[in-house]
């Protein structure tokens, strides 16, 4: 069911032990039962009401913040879904009031180091997760990234293509200048620290990191430290 972005994993064994999955029109509630290929998965209407209620928060991340859960005494994103920190032009503001039941669950989809900023997913709809953080993932994510030092053609050319990290090769990306001292980079991976570490095997020191976009989604005009939810008209992919 995850594979073929019914819902997560987790999700899959909640549903099925709810009866609410169907094998050619059998309802199936026993965990671990085999499907065939041929075989046809579908969700009852209470699985895809529940998945509707799921939220998903864009958040402009601002520096000082980690992804995930706090660490060495820094505060997690997360901590910043407050009212009071709402974005006051999100359209979903008056058909989705804040309540407690946001944060639950709410889960960081994909990773934005501590000292850069911008567009990070928090998201309580394992089908978004395994979109942007999945192994089969190609959804590209783009970031402005501000650079001391010389670049070669060369090193441009590796950029885009030919680096390793940890000795596993990355995938293409697509790195270009946009002036003097930044650089555009879209990648469709997300490997830890993964931009500063590619600038400094081409003899670049990233000064300023901020992420944009993510798929079909902008960060816009997201004040820095604000959040609002994915609207229903907007997909990632």
């Amino acid at each position: 069911m995850a594979e073929l972005g019914l819902c997560s994993r987790r999700e899959a064994d909640e549903y099925i032990e709810r009866g609410w999955v169907k094998v050619d029109g059998v309802v199936i509630d026993v965990l671990g039962t085999k499907v065939l290929p041929t075989q046809r998965i579908t969700l009852e209407r209470q699985a895809s009401d529940a998945q509707a209620q799921r939220a998903t928060v864009l958040l402009n991340k601002p520096i000082g913040y980690v992804s995930g859960q706090a660490e060495d005494g820094y505060t997690p994103a997360a901590a910043l879904v407050r009212p009071e920190t709402r974005w006051a032009e999100d359209h979903g503001r008056r058909r989705n009031r804040f309540t407690p039941a946001l944060l639950r669950g709410l889960a960081p989809a994909g990773r934005l180091d501590i000292d850069s900023t911008g567009l990070l997913i928090l998201t309580q709809d394992g089908r978004i997760a395994r979109q942007l953080i999945g192994d089969d993932s190609e959804v590209d994510k783009e970031y402005l990234v501000r650079v001391e030092g010389t670049l070669s053609r060369e090193g441009l050319a590796l950029l885009n293509h030919g680096l390793s990290l940890d000795d596993k090769p990355l995938r293409r990306a697509r790195v270009e200048w946009l002036n003097r001292d930044q650089l555009r980079f879209v990648l469709q991976e997300g490997r830890k620290r993964q931009i500063r570490r590619m600038c400094e095997l081409v003899g670049l020191k990233v000064t300023g990191l901020k992420r944009i976009r993510i798929g079909r989604v902008m960060l816009g005009n997201l004040p820095e430290g604000q959040w609002r939810l994915l609207d229903e008209d907007e997909r990632f992919v």
